[in-house]
């Protein structure tokens, strides 16, 4: 498969050689997607906001959503300017529209508040990194700040200055201490999480059913143990080591796989896309 000329001119907001494309092909990285949603389910505005505007119960019209998500996540990973400014247009234009009612004091909300956004947009990354350290993908200190600084660009998607998110680990960590005391489960978080475990699914989907409550422990036990505890589910050490040992043995799994079966097209394009460049890289360090 030959490069076009789009590939060569625009890469979209990360491209060759970001710690963004590094990461987010791994397969492994699905339990981040999931963590990021109970993350994100804790700050009550965020959660009332979703529940309100949105089909949770219905299980078409839920999945149907998720696939909106997934494919959102897609094009802002890897899509061109063209296609990431269009999908965040449309984000953005929803936002617009929708508003939410705050279920202590009556308070009407919009839904695109510039500190809901930056919740949702944190419990990604923070989801996302931290699953992949756990699980053994390679990342040194500098990638990890380098993926945070990256993701500033995917905040900017949704309509957030990228001057006011956190740009490092250590800022991501500053922000969660300040906003742990303001966010708790509320009810919908808390059924959310029930149905995580014995999910509505299309039948074509039932083996994932079974798959739920395994799915769901490890998910629960990747989460920061002060999460946890505000679900009302036990923070301890071991649950931590648990979870980081699964992840691990994940990882090698799919690691055991052919890259061909193992990554989705987008991440297979990435990959050839960053070893091109590095191949460039090394002969023009060798001609000097």
């Amino acid at each position: 498969m030959h490069e076009t000329g789009a590939e060569r001119t625009d890469h979209g907001l990360f491209g060759p050689g970001s710690v963004t494309w590094e990461v987010m092909g791994e397969p492994v990285l699905i339990v981040g997607g999931i963590r990021a949603l109970l993350l994100q389910s804790l700050h009550p505005r965020t959660m009332w906001g979703t529940a309100q505007n949105s089909e949770l119960m219905n299980p078409s019209a839920a999945w149907a959503r998720l696939g909106r998500t997934v494919e959102f996540v897609r094009v802002r990973t890897y899509g061109t300017h063209e296609e990431v400014e269009r999908v965040g247009r449309r984000v953005r234009r929803l936002h617009s529209k929708l508003t939410g009612l705050d279920m202590r004091t009556g308070e009407t909300f919009p839904i695109g508040d510039p500190e809901n956004l930056l919740w949702v947009h944190m419990g990604e990354v923070d989801s996302y990194l931290d699953v992949a350290r756990r699980a053994g993908v390679p990342l040194t200190a500098r990638d990890a700040d380098a993926f945070v600084d990256e993701q500033r660009r995917a905040a900017a998607v949704v309509g957030l200055d990228p001057a006011d998110v956190p740009a490092t680990v250590r800022e991501m960590a500053d922000y969660y201490a300040d906003m742990r005391r303001r966010i708790w489960a509320c009810r919908e978080a808390r059924e959310g999480l029930r149905r995580m475990f014995s999910p509505a699914v299309p039948r074509p989907l039932l083996p994932l059913k079974l798959a739920a409550p395994g799915i769901g422990m490890l998910v629960v036990s990747t989460l920061p143990r002060w999460a946890r505890r505000m679900y009302g589910l036990p923070g301890l050490p071991t649950s931590d080591l648990a979870a980081t040992l699964t992840l691990k043995g994940l990882y090698r799994t799919t690691h055991a796989v052919p890259e061909r079966f193992r990554y989705s097209p987008d991440a297979r394009r990435a990959r050839r896309l960053t070893r091109e460049r590095e191949a460039g890289l090394a002969s023009f360090s060798i001609a000097s």
